[in-house]
């Protein structure tokens, strides 16, 4: 016990910190690491070395070599550097390289060497050159911060999606010569060019402490720590990585839990249940004190849950299984302990010790095996901790197929038979996902041979898009039915509506296939008129929605649309809208509806077309009586017209009028009627039904059915309740006189006059009648009418 913890450092009263061997480092190095700019990936990830002959005080002797390494040192990569002068190094959260030149060009490569891409972090850097450079990690991703001369600060918190920030200056920056941020982000270390440092919040707002190190020079790395001058530092979430030529060591803090148990003289539960389980296997009754000192403080649970969580803790597998060991021997003693901890502990170490093999070389986790292409094994490992298939072997599989993408040397068509004969219908696997890496690698013909494996179409019209097969993508969103695809200004409105909001406002799309309204708009953009036509007659659907599109955005196309397929009929209709939204002049207006008349001519639509030469009528004679009698008449209906003429006086115009287009005389009657009374020209309106005899009659109930549109259900008696409307009970008497008899009860219901409804009911000895009026008859007021008509019914019985 004490062996082992001759190596423990006290920090101090409350901590210890303990220092051992990840890996002998096996690694031919050239240079120096003092020489190279070093950049090392958190969580166990590689090593990369670029030397560097751009250093002012050792001038440069042949090309650099740009060397990335395992974490035990095992070659990955190496590739001559023929770009730029680089001034910093760094990897991104997904492992990818990032070498930042003084030019501020970002160069990005892969775990193996392989180039992805590049990007600039803007002019201001180009012009002032870079000062200095970090790669840093956040929730939105990994980011470059650029110092450049001017000593102003350029950033961009996510790489993969590039958006430049500049910070506002900060006075005095060019005093601090070194900078260090923890592990957390939360602490921030600052070295002077006075040789001071400054430790404290990462916000600035709290200082930890301050002190002069009497050293001017800058260090070559500032993590917190004293470092070795051939040494390099990476910091991790529970501590620091250390490795030199020759070694790769781990510097931390002592876990509890180990602590408790391996401290001298401790008396801590599972520090007394190891001790009982090797007194155990020396066959000792010394083990059987332990563990009843243990249960009588009733702390035996305690034991095996301390010495689950230190074997988690401890690098060395001998010490594991120690521990574990302990854990499963104070297990036999318990009833009810559960064994998921254990279980699942015993899994990770398996899991973790495999992959700290020295070939592998990941001394912490195995997240990132699937990284350095070790597929069977990341397999196995995912099948040995039961994940589910979507999150572990379909992730392994689709990782393969993005680097079998990558080997060039194999034909598009093998490559794209293998991808498909490993993967099948694997769930979780997107092959437009693969078909993009195999885009981006150039190699565009393998990309359309695997979207044809990709089983939604309308995942494969975003890459066809980007590969410029716009014509391909149209029909596959046709084919699709995909709901979700769209681009900027594509949405759906508050009912859920697709749609586009541009320009004239929203445009609604039909439910089915925006992708389809997605790809046309590129469609328009990319081939000339004439082809964009010709693809469209191909596709009634496409057509059919381009229509839509045209008519809220290009009218003037939607015409060529018509012409072009002599659709006569929607060209009338065309011109016909077009003669109210474009033209304000009546002689503009009238042209465009000749223009539609024709139209309907040549399609045999003469209801149409005479209907069109009516309103031309109609719209002439509208502007005549404006000039003549002043007031409004332009775009009335042609009842609101004759109406109106009526109300000024000019009865003679408004029969000319209905003589003129036709309108039959009942209509004209209710037209004239309704005028009349909203005038309350009583005498005229008595004069116009004595005129001649009443087309409309006086309670047309029988007339509805021919006129529906004249004759509301809710009004079948034309003068009686016309006048009855405007409260004048006066008038209505007259005309309900002159009602038949067939009608006369309910006329002179309606004017109010019960009595005499019951007189004529009772003569007529209509059982339905005489039951209408008892309906009407209220209160005291119509007793004696109610008495009549209950009489009337007896004495009819009789007979």
């Amino acid at each position: 016990m004490d062996c082992y913890t001759a190596n423990w450092n006290p920090l101090g009263d409350s901590a210890f910190y303990r220092k051992y061997e990840l890996y002998s480092m096996d690694w031919d190095l050239k240079e120096e690491l003092r020489d190279c700019l070093v950049a090392a990936a958190p969580y166990g990830g590689p090593i990369a070395l670029l030397r560097n002959p751009w250093r002012k005080e050792k001038p440069a002797s042949a090309r650099p070599v740009l060397e990335i390494y395992s974490a035990s040192g095992v070659p990955l990569a190496s590739l001559l550097w023929k770009s730029g002068p680089v001034v910093s190094l760094g990897w991104s959260a997904e492992e990818e390289l990032l070498c930042v030149q003084e030019d501020g060009v970002v160069l990005v490569y892969g775990l193996h060497g392989d180039f992805r891409r590049h990007f600039s972090m803007g002019n201001e850097v180009l012009q002032n050159r870079v000062l200095d450079a970090r790669i840093f990690h956040t929730e939105f991703g990994s980011g470059v911060a650029i110092l450049t001369g001017a000593h102003r600060f350029t950033l961009s918190a996510n790489v993969g999606d590039l958006k430049l920030r500049r910070m506002p200056e900060v006075p005095g920056v060019s005093s601090f010569l070194q900078m260090a941020v923890s592990f957390t982000y939360r602490h921030l270390a600052l070295f002077t060019d006075t040789g001071y440092i400054w430790m404290g919040t990462a916000s600035l707002k709290e200082k930890l402490c301050e002190f002069n190190c009497n050293i001017r020079a800058p260090p070559k790395q500032m993590v917190w720590f004293v470092l070795d001058e051939d040494s390099y530092l990476v910091p991790e979430l529970d501590g620091v990585r250390i490795f030199s030529r020759s070694t790769h060591e781990f510097l931390h803090e002592v876990p509890v839990a180990s602590e408790e148990i391996f401290k001298i003289a401790s008396m801590a539960p599972g520090a007394l249940l190891l001790e009982a389980q090797k007194e155990y296997e020396k066959e000792s009754q010394k083990a059987d004190e332990y563990l009843r000192e243990i249960q009588e403080l009733g702390q035996l649970p305690q034991a095996v849950q301390q010495c689950i969580e230190a074997a988690g803790h401890e690098h060395w597998p001998d010490m594991q299984k120690s521990l574990l060991r302990a854990a499963s021997f104070g297990k036999c003693f318990l009833d009810r302990f559960p064994p998921d901890s254990f279980v699942r502990m015993c899994r990770d170490l398996r899991v973790l010790n495999a992959v700290r093999d020295y070939h592998i070389g990941i001394p912490l986790t195995y997240s990132q095996l699937v990284l350095r292409r070790l597929y069977p094994l990341a397999i196995q490992i995912c099948e040995y901790l039961r994940l589910p298939e979507v999150q572990g072997v379909s992730r392994i599989l689709a990782h393969w197929a993005c680097y079998k993408v990558q080997q060039k040397d194999v034909s598009d068509e093998d490559v794209a038979r293998a991808i498909n004969q490993k993967l099948g219908d694997t769930p979780g696997v997107s092959y437009s996902d693969i078909a993009a890496r195999a885009y981006g690698c150039g190699r565009t013909e393998l990309a359309i041979k695997l979207l044809e494996y990709e089983p939604r179409s309308g995942e494969q019209v975003p890459l066809l898009l980007k590969m410029k097969r716009s014509k391909l993508a149209l029909s596959k969103a046709i084919e699709s039915g995909d709901t979700d695809l769209g681009e900027q200004g594509l949405g759906e409105d508050e009912a859920g509506n697709p749609g586009l909001s541009k320009g004239l406002g929203w445009i609604p799309i039909p439910p089915y296939r925006p992708a389809v309204f997605t790809v046309l708009l590129h469609l328009k953009n990319e081939l000339n008129r004439g082809d964009f036509f010709m693809t469209l007659r191909n596709q009634p659907m496409a057509l059919s929605l381009y229509r839509q599109f045209c008519k809220h955005q290009e009218l003037e196309t939607l015409k060529d649309l018509y012409n072009q397929d002599d659709n006569h009929q929607e060209l009338g209709s065309f011109h016909i809208r077009a003669s109210y939204a474009a033209e304000e002049r009546i002689e503009g207006r009238v042209a465009a509806l000749q223009t539609a008349a024709d139209a309907f001519y040549k399609a045999k639509n003469e209801f149409a077309a005479k209907a069109t030469e009516d309103q031309m009528r109609l719209l002439r004679l509208q502007r005549r009586l404006e000039d003549e009698l002043g007031g409004r008449f332009l775009d009335l209906s042609l009842h609101d017209t004759v109406t109106t003429l009526i109300l000024s006086g000019q009865n003679k115009r408004a029969e000319q009028l209905a003589r003129d287009f036709r309108i039959p005389d009942k209509r004209l009657w209710w037209l004239k009627l309704t005028a009349l009374a909203d005038l309350e020209d009583w005498e005229e309106l008595e004069k116009f039904s004595k005129s001649k005899k009443s087309p409309i009659g006086y309670l047309v109930r029988e007339n509805r059915r021919a006129l529906p549109d004249v004759f509301p259900p809710s009004s079948p008696k034309p003068f009686v309740e016309i006048c009855m409307k405007q409260h004048n009970k006066y008038e209505a008497k007259k005309y309900a006189s002159r009602v038949g008899p067939e009608q006369k009860v309910k006329a002179l219901l309606l004017v109010g006059d019960v009595a005499q409804a019951a007189d004529v009911a009772i003569e007529h000895r209509n059982e339905a009648e005489m039951s209408l009026v008892l309906s009407h008859c209220t209160g005291a007021t119509d007793g004696a009418t109610a008495d009549k008509i209950q009489r009337a019914r007896a004495q009819a019985q009789k007979k």
